[in-house]
Formats: C-alpha cells, sequence, structure tokens
C-alpha cells in the first residue's frame, strides 16, 4: 500500500504541474485583469464572458497555496495578477464585500453581495497573504471578515443573499431543487474554510477563532442529521431544515475541512469530538455514495444522482484520505484509490492542452453540460485534491 500511495502522490505532483496549472496559465487576460471567465468543452475561450468573482477568487486561492506548495515564481506572480482584479474591481469599498459578478473588462455585472462568495474572498485573500507576506491583502480579507460579521450573521447563523447595499434578497444562487433557501450548509461550510485559513494568517485572531468555534457549532447542533450521519442542506431563517436533500460531496468536503479548522484552533474538545462525528459521516458515504469505483452526486428523497461531478470525485479522494489516516481503516484508502483511477480514465480530458470534464455519466462518458471553464468551474477542488494528496502524510 505504501507503493501505491507514493505512486499517488507522484501522480498528483504530476496532474497539479504538467496539467491543471499549465491549463489556466493560458487564461490570463492581460488586457482587462484577472482570468477569462469562460471556455467552453470544444477549448473555445469566450474573452468578452462576464468573470465570476467566486472563478477568480478562487483562481487567487489556488495559485497562492499552489506556490506555497510547489514554489515558482510564475505561481506567485499568476496570484499576483488575480489579486490585483479582485480587489481593484471586485470590491465595493463604499459599502463593504465583494460584488457577484463582473464584465469582461472589470464593471459590474451583478452586484449581490453573497455570503458564500464573501467566504471565498477571505480564504483567497488570506491564503495570498501567507504566500506574499503582503499586509494590504491581509488588511482587505480582516475587512471582508468584519463586514460578514455585522451584515450577514443574526446570531442564529448566517443568511446567504443581499443586495448591494446589504439587503436581504432571495437567495437563487445557492439553492436547487425548486427550494428557495434562505441558509444553507455550503456557505456555512465556506465560512469554516475562510475563517480558517484567516484564524492562521492574522496571527490566531481571539474573534476570528470564536466565530469559527460559533460556525463549528452551528454544524453540530443545526446542520449535522445525528441520526443519519449526514448533513442537512437547506434551511429557512430559523434553521429549520427544507427539502430531503443528502449531497454526498458536500458531506466528504466537510470532514476534512472541518478537520482541518479543529486543528488550527488546537482545541481538543472539538478536536476529538468532530474526529468521531466526521469518521461516522465519511463511513456513511462510503456505504451509501461510492459505486462504480466513483462517487455518485447527490439524492433528493428516492431518487439518485448518479451523474459523476469534477468536484465530487475530487474531494472525495481528499475526504476518504483524510477519514484513512484518522482511523487506519484500508477500505477508506482504497476507496480514494479507486476514485483517482476513475479520474485518470474518465473525468481528466486528455486532449492537448485541457483540464477536467465537468461531468460524466455513470459509465464515466463526458457530458456536454458544463463549461471547462464558468463561474463554478475552477481549478480549486481538483488543484486543492492534488495539493492536500502532496502535503499529507498518508503513511
Amino acid at each position: 500500500m505504501e507503493n501505491k500511495v507514493n505512486v499517488l502522490k507522484s501522480e498528483c505532483m504530476n496532474e497539479l504541474t504538467q496539467n491543471i496549472i499549465p491549463f489556466w496559465n493560458r487564461l490570463i487576460d492581460t488586457e482587462y485583469g484577472g482570468f477569462y471567465g469562460s471556455v467552453d468543452n470544444n477549448l473555445i475561450i469566450d474573452k468578452k464572458a462576464d468573470k465570476g468573482v467566486i472563478l477568480n477568487s478562487r483562481i487567487l486561492w489556488f495559485y497562492s497555496q499552489a506556490f506555497i506548495t510547489v514554489g515558482g515564481e510564475n505561481n506567485l506572480k499568476n496570484a499576483g495578477h488575480a489579486y490585483e482584479f479582485l480587489k481593484n474591481y471586485c470590491v465595493d469599498y463604499k459599502n463593504g464585500g465583494v460584488y457577484w459578478m463582473m464584465t469582461y473588462d472589470g464593471n459590474v455585472s451583478d452586484n449581490m453581495k453573497h455570503t458564500y462568495n464573501q467566504a471565498f474572498a477571505i480564504y483567497a485573500l488570506s491564503t495570498y497573504y501567507l504566500a506574499s507576506h503582503d499586509e494590504n491583502a491581509l488588511r482587505l480579507a480582516v475587512s471582508i471578515f468584519e463586514t460578514v460579521e455585522e451584515k450577514c450573521s443574526d446570531n442564529i447563523a448566517y443568511a446567504d443573499a443581499f443586495s448591494a447595499d446589504w439587503r436581504p434578497v432571495s437567495n437563487e444562487a445557492l439553492s436547487e431543487n425548486g427550494l428557495i433557501a434562505d441558509k444553507t450548509m455550503n456557505t456555512i461550510l465556506h465560512l469554516i474554510e475562510a475563517y480558517t485559513v484567516l484564524y492562521t494568517a492574522y496571527s490566531k485572531n481571539e474573534k476570528v477563532g470564536e466565530k469559527l468555534k460559533f460556525l463549528l457549532d452551528i454544524t453540530e447542533e443545526k446542520v449535522l442529521d445525528k441520526c443519519n450521519n449526514k448533513l442537512f442542506v437547506f434551511f429557512d431563517k430559523e434553521m429549520n431544515v427544507i427539502g430531503d436533500i443528502h449531497s454526498y460531496g458536500h458531506d466528504i468536503e466537510a470532514t476534512w475541512l472541518i478537520d482541518r479548522a479543529c486543528s488550527v484552533l488546537d482545541d481538543e474538545s472539538y478536536i476529538s469530538k468532530w474526529k468521531d462525528i466526521n469518521l461516522k459521516i465519511s463511513e456513511n458515504i462510503y456505504n451509501t455514495a461510492f459505486e462504480n469505483n466513483s462517487l455518485n452526486n447527490e439524492r433528493e428523497n428516492d431518487k439518485i444522482d448518479r451523474k459523476r461531478v469534477w468536484w465530487v470525485q475530487a474531494e472525495s479522494v481528499v475526504g476518504l484520505v483524510n477519514a484513512y489516516i484518522n482511523s487506519k481503516k484500508e477500505k477508506y484508502l482504497q476507496a480514494a484509490l479507486q476514485i483517482w483511477e476513475f479520474i485518470k480514465k474518465y473525468q481528466v480530458d486528455r486532449r492537448d492542452n485541457s483540464e477536467w470534464w465537468g461531468e460524466a455519466d455513470y459509465n464515466g462518458n463526458p457530458m456536454n453540460t458544463v463549461n471547462m471553464v464558468g463561474p463554478w468551474k475552477c481549478p480549486y477542488h481538483n488543484g486543492r485534491m492534488c495539493i492536500e494528496i502532496i502535503n499529507r502524510d498518508i503513511i
């Protein structure tokens, strides 16, 4: 098994440095800043497509973390390029926070303020600070954190969607399945992710740590389905559950992100409690979602969506490796290795100068449903999978 792990690490290094990074290097917009917002599945770049702020935040995170992990001055330079676009065009310096969508030339296309989006800006800026030591990036991350705490939190949890001047609006952006949710597991999870890195970058600031614990407590008390070892997905204003949905990808992603948050907090009560919870969630995912050497997407009521989605496969590799590290149960590592083999065979687009297919069917046939690059399709999940495997002491 040790040899298989070494091969996995080597292949992830190769995937990161020889496939993912070179693909995104070609999408730098040297004329208007940031990165191009759309590439279709014929690999045609739309240079005038809108540029999602989530997309550019995730790209900023990606190049920053790639530099931290594998070095390369070009990675740091590209992170700086993404940072300049974010701070110069995407931030609302009057009302606070970042917008939802920009035009190709840096004007506001959609001025919605979404808490999920703020989380990714904090995540990216904090990581860029760790890579570059640019104090201005950290100050901007802290400013957005303060805005989130002032505008988005109601002491129950965090509302999702707001207008440019922070009035609540309908949350179509992060709702699905015919439901409109005021609050979502997804936003809570990625605030945990963002605050984890901000806590590290901001010298373990006490307020950030308190709010990170608050988010973990919300997750335990309201988001966790203790009876079924899974996470609820959608909520109303009072954090009452709406809909019967099980998002397999978010569950397995949450296990390792929450473990990371507890480790950074260095609070044994959180570490031990969440280790047990996350292993139960991982076991449930292994038993209910792992099928055909890959992970199903989600369940709604009694209907299972068996699409193979790029980010779900990537997160399942990291989550199952994390479960193996915490439990030493070899079945989790074996499952992660099988999913990686599926990814290599089906999810990675083997055409020259390409990346990963967004979606494939149950048997791995690519589906022309998600562009190669778009507002949500970026190097965040697959790049992070490679980085996590490279960095982890697995055996």
